[in-house]
């Protein structure tokens, strides 16, 4: 397996926080970049995405919430309350096939290792989930405005003294980053597995923390040319990242793909959880 480490770094920069109003329903909804809905348009990216496995899981912990959206409506999400009272918090963006077991697997173990972590995995989907890379392809045009009012009320529904990290894969890696960009000042760390990143610089300048990336080599839907420019415009706006590159393709990292690469997932996984553990303090 090869590991490439990139790193850079810059002024510390922080702008308002979106957290500061108590409710979501009092701010304008946010419209955040959606770069994968482009991407889904192109046949060949399509393609890169083998359809999931079969699979169900039960939780031991988890249950499904709902909470009230900037746009006047409602959402989804899969809850894991930690077992003391904690402000500390780890929001989780699904892949474009939505969220499905794996996800909630994925959120579940997470919970259990960072421990007295309050873990969200929020539905970008409102209940839909794709089992084919078609529909996979049509759910992931959710409008702009729509995904910007979800994360908006789910950084609400935590709280406004929540500390925040997120992590996300493939279209949730591009949502893990929007998400630390609306989260402000509680955003404590965000993780994004070979995600689209954000490229506007002066939206990037906004972040309150730094960024842990995670990418394949191999990836031509997100290649490495993309995650060079990722780095220079996190280098423009001040901000530190981290990029851990993989020999390995898109997708990598999912379980219920049949190119899942078990080595580079398990070295992924404990740098992701070194990383929110730092963060999260705990």
């Amino acid at each position: 397996m090869k590991k490439i480490f990139l790193f850079s770094c810059g002024l510390f920069v922080s702008l308002t926080s979106f957290s500061q109003t108590p409710s979501c329903c009092d701010q304008p909804v946010a419209q955040v970049s959606n770069d994968m809905a482009l991407l889904a348009s192109n046949q060949s990216f399509v393609m890169l995405h083998e359809e999931p496995l079969p699979f169900t899981y039960q939780s031991a912990a988890g249950e499904m919430v709902k909470f009230k959206t900037a746009d006047g409506t409602e959402a989804n999400g899969f809850l894991l309350k930690a077992a003391n009272p904690s402000n500390k918090w780890l929001l989780v963006y699904q892949e474009w096939w939505g969220l499905n077991d794996y996800i909630k697997q994925e959120a579940e173990k997470l919970y259990n290792d960072l421990k007295d972590v309050n873990v969200l995995a929020v539905d970008m989907y409102d209940g839909k989930v794709a089992t084919t890379r078609e529909e996979a392809s049509k759910l992931v045009q959710v409008p702009r405005e729509r995904l910007g009012a979800i994360m908006q009320g789910a950084i609400a529904y935590v709280g406004p003294q929540a500390q925040i990290a997120s992590v996300g894969w493939c279209f949730g890696g591009g949502m893990s980053l929007q998400s630390a960009i609306l989260g402000g000042k509680q955003t404590v760390g965000c993780v994004m597995y070979y995600g689209q990143p954000e490229k506007n610089v002066e939206r990037l300048k906004t972040l309150n923390t730094d960024v842990l990336g995670i990418f394949g080599a191999k990836d031509s839907g997100i290649p490495p040319a993309t995650v060079a420019e990722f780095e220079k415009n996190m280098k423009e706006a001040g901000k530190q990242t981290t990029i851990q590159m993989y020999d390995a393709p898109h997708a990598f990292a999912n379980p219920s793909n049949p190119g899942y690469n078990k080595e580079a997932t398990a070295d992924a996984y404990q740098i992701t959880l070194n990383y929110l553990k730092t963060k999260l303090k705990v």
